[in-house]
């Protein structure tokens, strides 16, 4: 089983196994993908990327042997990135700075997001538009990541006529702070999950997610690939 068998109350517990390689992380260096844009922040999204759907065909991916290989353990849910939210769909991203991720911190995060590319290019887009430092960055995202319980999305995926409000119900009732208003769900075009988005408002408690980020609708049908 993903995700629980382990430690079955701690988020860290997604990451069960995980080991950080040996030697030096090498930290790719990031190339910009869109406009500089520095527009006030409204909120924040957590987005939480489900591993083994993710990983279905890219066991022999060198580019994500750190998360995909089970050379380094299995993982559930890892941190995709947290973002910061604009009004409307606007958002900030790619905010000027002389920081680059240094390895050290990316070693430290490599069993939340097993990705060091990913770890530099969250810092480098999201990053940047929130502290001054990718320290300050990763330990925020650490105490949200940290402060999360999952519920067993083994046996849930099993049930019958399972739906993205089972999953938002699933999550809600593992931690009592949230409701499903606040629990967005990416479901790819095959019915897959793909992602989970909390929505948190400026302050970092829980917020009701708008359309862009709720995704579907709580009736539509939803599966959890276990990746075994």
């Amino acid at each position: 089983m993903l995700g629980s068998a382990a430690l079955p109350t701690a988020a860290q517990a997604q990451a069960y196994q995980c080991a950080v390689p040996q030697g030096p992380v090498s930290v790719p260096r990031v190339e910009r993908d869109g406009p500089v844009r520095q527009t006030p922040i409204a909120s924040y999204t957590l987005a939480l990327s489900w591993s083994p759907e993710y990983c279905r065909t890219r066991q022999n991916s060198a580019r994500d042997r750190q998360q995909c290989s089970g050379e380094s353990g299995r993982f559930g849910f890892i941190v995709h990135g947290l973002w910061p939210e604009g009004q409307g769909r606007q958002w900030p991203q790619w905010c000027p700075t002389r920081r680059p991720l240094p390895p050290a911190e990316a070693r430290r995060n490599l069993c939340m997001t097993p990705s060091a590319r990913l770890l530099a290019n969250e810092w480098a887009k999201h990053g940047t538009c929130m502290v001054a430092s990718p320290e300050a960055y990763f330990q925020t995202t650490r105490i949200l990541w940290n402060s999360l319980r999952w519920p067993d999305y083994d046996r849930l995926s099993r049930q019958d006529g399972l739906t993205a409000g089972d999953i938002r119900q699933a999550f809600v009732q593992a931690n009592p702070g949230w409701r499903a208003q606040q629990v967005g769900l990416v479901v790819n075009e095959r019915g897959w999950l793909q992602e989970m988005r909390l929505c948190y408002g400026r302050d970092f408690r829980p917020r009701n997610c708008d359309s862009r980020r709720f995704g579907p609708t709580d009736s539509t049908p939803a599966k959890i690939w276990r990746g075994i």
